[in-house]
């Protein structure tokens, strides 16, 4: 079975219209406390049981349940959990909660905060530096550790799988 989406336009026009929308949100806690869909509900992609929120599904079996994260990328990889485990009533919201604040769907505001996405980039930019310094002043194996962060870059990039990312979204700050 293939991917579902829904644009937020087309979300925001479903839950004006009375019809259900329950509404799962797969970023991490600190980043759904910052801005969410009023009425989802946060369950981080690290945690993310399928079979336990099927349980928990308010609607019955032939009501989606919709997916979103930031952009869109976390939610696709959520309903591919789902899909493995065989629920295929699923739904990735394309454009994620950036894209449903250019729609008038009720939004929750909180605390600022760094997103996972600037935090993975300031540290991969920190190791860089701190392995080409420290390659230039004390030993050239230290490069090593440049690479290493370059390496997981790339693979970041052409898996849509971070790392780094799933790390730092287990730190206290992130919680």
């Amino acid at each position: 079975m293939s991917l579902q989406t829904i644009s937020a336009a087309g979300l925001a026009e479903r839950y004006k219209s009375g019809k259900p929308c329950e509404l799962i949100d797969v970023r991490t806690p600190t980043e759904y406390r910052e801005v969410h869909v009023e009425f989802a509900k946060n369950v981080p992609l690290d945690q993310l049981d399928p079979a336990a929120v099927m349980r928990g599904h308010n609607g019955n079996s032939s009501e989606p349940l919709y997916i979103i994260c930031l952009k869109g990328g976390r939610s696709k990889q959520a309903c591919e959990a789902f899909l493995k485990k065989g629920f295929t009533n699923v739904v990735s919201v394309e454009g994620g909660t950036t894209a449903c604040e250019q729609t008038n769907l009720p939004l929750v505001r909180g605390k600022k905060t760094i997103s996972l996405e600037r935090q993975v980039r300031i540290a991969a930019g920190s190791l860089v530096l701190l392995g080409v310094i420290l390659g230039w002043q004390v030993h050239p194996g230290f490069y090593g550790l440049s690479a290493f962060v370059g390496a997981g870059l790339l693979f970041a990039g052409l898996t849509d799988t971070c790392g780094m990312g799933m790390l730092l979204s287990k730190m206290p700050w992130n919680q």
